[in-house]
């Protein structure tokens, strides 16, 4: 059976998850899906990508997985990337990669529950010295 899973990503982290956390972006960052749809097949692995750019070094890279619009959506991780591999994954069907422009989201084991729309989300911060 195949599995049809959206990524979409968060321009502003407002329109999908402010009910999650209060996250800022700074003026000229972005993020952006590779790809708009992504199959998979039932107990196999996935991966669903995310492009983004910041001058900023503070950067959290966030995934979700929204299954429809009677529910807020859900919190699959979050990953520092720039050189910190600090994170945080509560479920281990989940892994992510990052690099400095780019995240990753894999999904094992995919079962029917996985079919959903997956945002990406971006939050930077600029820190005085």
């Amino acid at each position: 059976m195949f599995l049809y899973l959206r990524c979409v990503c968060a321009k502003s982290v407002s329109c999908c998850v402010t009910r999650v956390l209060s996250a800022r972006l700074i003026a000229g960052d972005t993020i952006s899906p590779e790809l708009d749809q992504v199959s998979g097949t039932e107990g196999q692995s996935v991966k669903l990508r995310c492009n983004y750019e910041t001058t900023e070094d503070y950067v959290h890279l966030y995934w979700y997985k929204h299954h429809s619009d009677l529910q807020a959506p859900q919190f699959i991780l979050w990953k520092r990337a720039k050189g910190d591999n600090t994170e945080y994954i509560p479920d281990k069907r989940y892994e992510s990669q990052t690099s400095d422009s780019t995240t990753e989201l894999t999904i094992r084991t995919l079962t029917l529950a996985d079919t959903a729309l997956y945002y990406c989300a971006l939050e930077t911060q600029r820190y005085k010295v």
